[in-house]
């Protein structure tokens, strides 16, 4: 059957869309345990953005980044399911697609740690009056 005929279309499945998103959030934020990191980690840090007042392209950055390692995650643990899904047995090729999803939010996390040090090292060194 073609997938246009199956996928349902109107106002309705619209905002059903929206709660199988909060719904997968909700999943994430229960039984992922680097997804409760990365979310602690981003209010601590919109918290200290606060403090030391961060300009408008700061805030953007500081939005995308957080947002992205978040978005990251949550692919991740997609990928994780559905190999988990298609393989009942330990498998090199599932081995591989989950290794390199959890290396894709490592890799990201990394990157939103290198921006917030370029932002938040010299906010802090005005804000504590060193230099």
């Amino acid at each position: 059957m073609n997938r246009d005929v199956i996928k349902k279309k109107g106002i309705s499945r619209f905002f059903k869309s929206f709660k199988y998103s909060f719904e997968g959030l909700v999943y994430a934020f229960k039984h992922e345990q680097n997804m409760l990191v990365h979310v602690v980690i981003g209010v601590l840090v919109i918290i200290l953005g606060i403090y030391v007042k961060l300009n408008l392209y700061e805030w953007l950055l500081i939005g995308v980044v957080i947002g992205l390692v978040i978005a990251t995650e949550l692919i991740n643990t997609s990928i994780e399911a559905v190999v988990d899904l298609s393989c009942s047995k330990i498998h090199p090729l599932a081995k591989i697609a989950k290794d390199t999803a959890a290396a894709s939010v490592f890799v990201f996390a990394v990157t939103a740690v290198v921006v917030g040090l370029c932002i938040f090292i010299p906010n802090l060194m005005e804000v504590l009056e060193i230099l």
